[in-house]
């Protein structure tokens, strides 16, 4: 005997019923009743610190997205990889030519070679960093982060469960690791922005050196984002972390195309480190976002291959760079380390507002936005950092309104 449907409504009247929700007021924006969020929304929401800044008409120092186009070639080597048919998926892992052409360029900096297996290319350095958290921590483990630092890395933590544990940096924002010592005892990992941001600071070889062997009796992982590893000023020297023999077994390795190419809109970086490791992010890749654009690997790949399109950016943004500190130094505002690297001057200014006031005041009274120094952690308060990733013009004209308001606090 044929049994009765589970469900004997009519699709009628299944439909009528779902026309009936959707007319309730509820559904066009506010949730429904039966909406609640998940533990991990409600975890992020009640940790995160990063808020977008509004208003069309503001002078934005807030961004790190640099105001250059990107390099005419690269757009037209896109072109003509849509014309040449690179318009489905392609390997979930990465464009092989770019990932072997990937390898090959962090092999010759490397301590040791980087084979094909070892990179995953992904949506952006944010991808890149998703996975490599996200498949690497969960509830119960802890996330060492030097204080300040890039307020996406304890988003993420969050995200997976585990407990961020921040430890403040020196005031010239190298590594304090005298604090950092008992705090990676029994860590998972250890994330690090370098050149940092908000800082600038560019951690020195023997920095690194000296990090890890702090870390040699642990089993914790090294995170590591140089997504400013292009910007390095003032004669600086810059060493990339996957050069230091000691933290290589450990280390996972994150960059992207968007700074140093000025493709930020194009959304494109990559994952490299211990093969196990980079395939299992791969795995969280893959459900979380898929392939990336076929057409814009392409691209990638052929910018990849033209480094010499890369150095104008770097030199505008070097002279921004004097001309901020220049500027700031200049109205007496010597409360900031000059930046050694990256897009940002990390400003300490004096008054009786927090970060989060002075930035709001400087938005909404001299129509200037910067981003709060609390943002990047409690290290942070007491600074705005000032992006001059910015057009010249745009640059001085903030930098006038900044030290003007700055005066008033």
């Amino acid at each position: 005997m044929d049994r009765a449907p589970a469900h004997p409504a009519s699709a009628t009247e299944s439909r009528s019923s779902l026309e009936r929700y959707f007319d309730r007021p509820e559904a066009a924006g506010e949730p429904s009743a039966s909406f609640r969020p998940s533990p991990m929304l409600t975890r992020l929401t009640g940790t995160s610190l990063r808020n977008p800044v509004g208003g069309a008409k503001l002078l934005r120092l807030d961004a790190a997205d640099p105001h250059l186009p990107t390099p005419a070639p690269i757009v037209e080597a896109a072109h003509h990889a849509l014309l040449e048919g690179y318009t489905r998926y392609t390997d979930r892992t990465g464009d092989p030519q770019l990932r072997e052409a990937l390898a090959a360029e962090l092999s010759c900096t490397a301590a040791e070679p980087y084979s094909f297996e070892q990179i995953l290319v992904t949506h952006g350095a944010n991808g890149a960093l998703a996975a490599a958290i996200l498949a690497t921590v969960g509830p119960g483990d802890r996330v060492v982060l030097p204080d300040p630092t890039y307020s996406l890395y304890a988003d993420l933590v969050a995200m997976a469960g585990a407990e961020p544990v921040l430890v403040p940096s020196e005031a010239d924002g190298s590594l304090d690791l005298d604090a950092l010592a008992p705090r990676v005892h029994g860590a998972r990992l250890l994330v690090l922005c370098h050149p940092s941001n908000p800082t600038g600071h560019v951690y020195s070889e023997s920095e690194l050196v000296a990090l890890a062997q702090v870390l040699e009796p642990e089993p914790t992982m090294v995170l590591v984002d140089e997504a400013y590893a292009a910007f390095v000023h003032a004669g600086r020297m810059f060493t990339t972390s996957p050069s230091v023999p000691t933290l290589r077994p450990r280390l996972l390795y994150c960059q992207t195309f968007s700074k140093r190419f000025a493709m930020t809109g194009w959304r494109i970086g990559f994952l490299a480190g211990p093969a196990a490791v980079v395939s299992a992010a791969a795995r969280i890749h893959r459900t979380l976002l898929g392939p990336v654009n076929s057409a814009v690997q392409r691209a990638a790949l052929f910018a990849l291959r033209n480094p010499q399109l890369a150095e104008p950016i770097r030199a505008t943004y070097a002279e921004h760079r004097t001309l901020a500190v220049d500027r700031l130094t200049a109205a007496g505002h010597d409360g900031f380390v000059p930046p050694a690297g990256g897009l940002f001057v990390h400003l300490r200014f004096s008054g009786p507002l927090s970060s989060v006031e002075a930035a709001r005041r400087l938005r909404e009274v001299q129509g200037v936005a910067v981003r709060p120094g609390r943002e990047f952690g409690p290290a942070g308060e007491g600074h705005l950092r000032i992006s001059f990733a910015v057009a010249e013009e745009d640059l001085a004209r903030g930098l006038d309104l900044l030290v003007e308001g700055l005066s008033s606090l």
